[in-house]
């Protein structure tokens, strides 16, 4: 048989489709090769870069190690050493990015401003497991309330005004971070409490209203309080938000509303008003209007908070029985 004499297929992947999966320029990754040696380990005809395995691993570390916080010639310099460690021909085996020492021993306005940066460059990458370890590690090392308002909210603020100044360009990446800081959220939260016999707090988003992440923040902060709640999430209807009142009797009703245009003030009339109970006995829920969207605007008696602390401090005060202060630190 005749043997085939097709010229072989060059392996690698060029410059701008890696750029491209890093979410990098092509300048960026020449300027790596050229300042720290971080370049593809072969080139094809006519000189075009090709980058193998080896080569896409140390650039993808180089990215994760830039993200935490490293200078790049310090992060070049750990990537290079872990390919070195490694068996020729095989992909690295990266551990969980982990945010170097100084960024556990303080929380100073430079250090939440590059755990920012951090996220949002991995955000734009679409490199969600570090988007996630990020965004866990932030929780761990400054509480809830912190890693809220000083990390998470900036950093989707940032990125949504990105997607206002360029389209439609960043919507992907807007719903891949909100998606990551819902589970991180999620997974912050205490334990259900089920052995006290408290009425639980209602949380619900006006209707049309979308934008429930920070709704998702105070249920957090109030399951690791142990104030009991029921979350109805975004975009609850009128007559769903006041059947669930009538039904639970709770405390407190917190309704939130990220812009004016959804805020509505006949529906938090309506519920300061609403009462339940047997004549004599009967009992109405403590309103709070949290959100941007109710700035300006109230109703008599009821809460309103600016900050996520401040929202907690108020609940608490309602509930005395599972009160431990102003809400987790």
């Amino acid at each position: 048989m005749a043997r085939s004499h097709a010229a072989p297929q060059e392996a690698g992947v060029t410059t701008g489709a890696l750029a491209r999966r890093l979410g990098v320029s092509p300048t960026t990754l020449r300027s790596w090769d050229r300042r720290y040696g971080l370049g593809p380990a072969q080139r094809s005809a006519g000189h075009h870069r090709r980058w193998t395995a080896d080569d896409v691993a140390v650039v993808e570390e180089m990215c994760r190690l830039t993200t935490t916080g490293l200078p790049p010639a310090e992060a070049a310099l750990l990537a290079g050493k872990r390919l070195a460690t490694e068996p020729t021909g095989l992909p690295l085996q990266r551990p969980a990015p982990t945010a170097p020492a100084e960024l556990i021993a303080s929380a100073s306005p430079a250090t939440l401003e590059r755990q920012c940066r951090g996220i949002s460059r991995a955000a734009t990458r679409m490199d969600a497991p570090t988007v996630q370890n990020l965004l866990t590690e932030a929780v761990a090392q400054h509480g809830l309330v912190t890693a809220w308002q000083d990390v998470m909210a900036p950093v989707l603020h940032a990125v949504g005004r990105k997607w206002e100044e360029a389209g439609d360009r960043y919507v992907e990446v807007e719903h891949l971070l909100s998606w990551h800081v819902s589970r991180t959220l999620h997974r912050a939260a205490a334990p259900t409490e089920s052995t006290l016999a408290l009425p639980p707090l209602v949380l619900a988003c006006v209707p049309a209203e979308q934008h429930v992440l920070a709704l998702e923040a105070l249920s957090t902060g109030l399951s690791q309080l142990g104030v009991p709640q029921r979350m109805f999430g975004a975009a609850v209807p009128v007559e769903a938000v006041s059947a669930a009142v009538r039904r639970i009797g709770p405390r407190v009703v917190v309704l939130w509303a990220q812009a004016r245009s959804t805020a509505s003030l006949p529906l938090a009339r309506h519920l300061a008003e609403t009462q339940w109970g047997v004549r004599g006995a009967r009992g109405k829920p403590a309103v709070m209007l949290a959100g941007p969207g109710w700035a300006g605007r109230g109703v008599r008696g009821a809460l309103h908070p600016v900050t996520l602390p401040q929202a907690l401090d108020q609940i608490g005060r309602h509930y005395p029985e599972v009160s431990r202060g102003s809400g987790p630190a």
